[in-house]
């Protein structure tokens, strides 16, 4: 893949990594898995043996528990506050567990039924009717028919009635085509479970072009297939999940980073990746991110780190908003002044992220500039301090 796309998917980045711990795999591997569950465990966590480094930050045994549910038949669903890395989780273990990290959708309040399970190529349904010709397999249709997992983000963002489109794919592991008739068939030649003849491809009651799944009445799931879904917190009432789509689910709380050094070198270290592939020549200053760390640990809790209470701030103040405004501090001040960025350009990013939600969020952020920020010492504070006039309003 070319090395100017911002963001390869995860089986692209760590290429390399994912063929190391296959060539060194030993353990036994679950069908239609690409690797064992102890080396996609060590893809996500880290194996400094093979040159694999850590990529999630957080409970260890949340890894654990994730992949042993992805072997059963129930499906994963990651929920936690916004920007506790839960998408990046669901991406890792789709990387590993089947190499393919692109089967998303991504849940919102446009999104509808054809959007996950398959639509048509209007054009050919006109001229010929329904076909295989003439399906266009969505991401769900794909995983089952080639064994992959699908990844579904932000589950709670689309209405009712289309995420009950997952029912049957996750309990029978089956897939209805109505449009289609002919014999049901199952997956890539071969005879039908139910009929005992065999698929022609091709035509109706052959397989697939796009998916190499004879798709004739139903696509059943091959070994593989399974889905993670992710939610926020803050979002999961916005269309609660049915009590038949939870029971299909086992759900896994996604915690924000507890430990501050943890939570400063992960922002040192996805700033840093981000201010390279920006054409940042200048290193993120470590004072500079420990004042924004501290910052955001402290509005997001409504505390200081020594127990004072303060106003909480309704905008998401996550570890991955602190990298954005880290990476938007080094841009700034390379390509403007040319140095790697101060504490006054956090007060001017910090702005964007923590006004979006409300503007008494601003207020909020203001009287933390003008009265916790004082009490702290070193350079960087005072600069905090003294740049507080840069807030807008």
């Amino acid at each position: 893949m070319s090395d100017d796309y911002q963001r390869p998917p995860a089986e692209v980045r760590f290429a390399a990594e994912l063929e190391r711990l296959r060539a060194d795999d030993s353990g036994p591997v679950p069908p239609g898995w690409a690797l064992s569950l102890t080396a996609a465990r060590r893809f996500i966590v880290g194996d400094d043996a093979l040159g694999v480094r850590r990529k999630f930050v957080g409970d260890t045994s949340l890894i654990d528990r994730a992949l042993v549910t992805l072997a059963t038949s129930r499906g994963l669903m990651l929920v936690g506050e916004p920007g506790t890395a839960k998408s990046l989780l669901s991406e890792l273990i789709a990387a590993a567990v089947s190499g393919a990290s692109t089967l998303t959708i991504q849940g919102g309040a446009a999104t509808t039924e054809d959007q996950i399970k398959y639509s048509w190529n209007y054009a050919l349904l006109v001229s010929e009717g329904p076909s295989t010709r003439s399906l266009v397999p969505a991401p769900l249709l794909t995983g089952m028919a080639e064994g992959k997992v699908v990844r579904f983000e932000e589950i709670t963002r689309c209405p009712l009635e289309v995420q009950d489109a997952l029912l049957s794919p996750l309990s029978d592991r089956v897939l209805a085509i109505p449009e289609l008739s002919g014999a049901v068939a199952r997956g890539r030649g071969g005879s039908s479970p139910h009929t005992g003849q065999s698929a022609v491809a091709g035509g109706r009651g052959g397989s697939s072009p796009r998916t190499g799944q004879s798709t004739d009445a139903m696509v059943f799931a091959r070994d593989g297939f399974n889905v993670i879904a992710t939610a926020n917190t803050r979002d999961r009432g916005v269309n609660e999940m049915s009590a038949a789509l939870k029971r299909r689910f086992n759900f896994e709380t996604v915690f924000p980073i507890a430990d501050f050094a943890t939570e400063l070198d992960l922002v040192e270290q996805e700033a840093a990746r981000l201010l390279e592939h920006s054409g940042v020549r200048a290193a993120p200053r470590r004072d500079v991110l420990e004042v924004l760390v501290t910052a955001f640990r402290e509005l997001r809790n409504a505390a200081t780190e020594d127990g004072r209470s303060m106003d909480r701030l309704s905008a998401v103040m996550s570890t991955a908003e602190a990298v954005s405004v880290a990476h938007q501090v080094g841009v700034r001040g390379w390509f403007l002044r040319g140095e790697a960025g101060g504490a006054a350009d956090i007060v001017e990013c910090l702005a964007g992220t923590a006004a979006k939600d409300s503007p008494e969020d601003l207020a909020r952020l203001r009287r933390y500039l003008e009265q916790q920020a004082p009490r702290r010492g070193g350079e960087q504070w005072k600069a905090l301090h003294a740049a507080r006039h840069l807030l807008p309003g």
